[in-house]
């Protein structure tokens, strides 16, 4: 069992439920999954980037990730219907917990000048989005084979209610929310 998720276990469901004094431990929030998204307007020009795309992904994750694909043709654009435009992978279970461990603890502490993720990522019903803007902070990428330096987003999406539970389930994982 993973780090994170043995502390989930072990103390976060009990302070949540301490906390918001649910009745019932059904009710305390949980990590239903976590989606790693890397979509690129340069796969239009050429396809091959969605390959690279794709292998980083691949690396970080430990899990292969699926091509997105443009749904419309948008001609201003030059966009074709069905064109890859990126990759995304979803991660449940164990894997998702290790990943999380892996960004919390190696990952994040490796941006340059960081000081905390944004407190303002939340949708409302408790699930957090969250950009990185280089992908070889992750330990897993080796930085002689990227072509080039690119972005992606991770969503954690939670059973909770409000974004006020969903904020304090992460933060009790050892998310670091920077001061507003």
């Amino acid at each position: 069992m993973s780090l994170a998720k043995e502390k989930y276990e072990k103390e976060v469901k009990s302070q949540l439920k301490e906390k918001f004094s649910y009745k019932n431990v059904m009710q305390v929030p949980k990590l239903e999954k976590l989606v790693v998204n890397c979509v690129t307007r340069d796969c239009v020009q050429d396809g091959k980037v969605v390959e690279s795309i794709a292998a980083d992904l691949a690396a970080i994750t430990g899990q292969k990730p699926v091509i997105a694909r443009a749904r419309n043709s948008i001609a201003s654009f030059k966009l074709r219907e069905g064109q890859a435009l990126g990759a995304c992978v979803t991660l449940r279970g164990n894997r998702m917990y290790e990943f999380i461990d892996r960004l919390i603890n190696f990952t994040l502490p490796r941006v340059r000048d960081f000081k905390g993720v944004s407190p303002k990522g939340f949708d409302g019903r408790g699930n957090y989005t969250m950009g990185i803007k280089e992908q070889i902070i992750f330990p897993e990428i080796n930085y002689d084979k990227i072509d080039k330096v690119r972005g992606m987003g991770i969503t954690f999406v939670t059973t909770a209610k409000t974004n006020e539970e969903g904020r304090e389930l992460l933060k009790l994982l050892g998310m670091p929310f920077r001061e507003k």
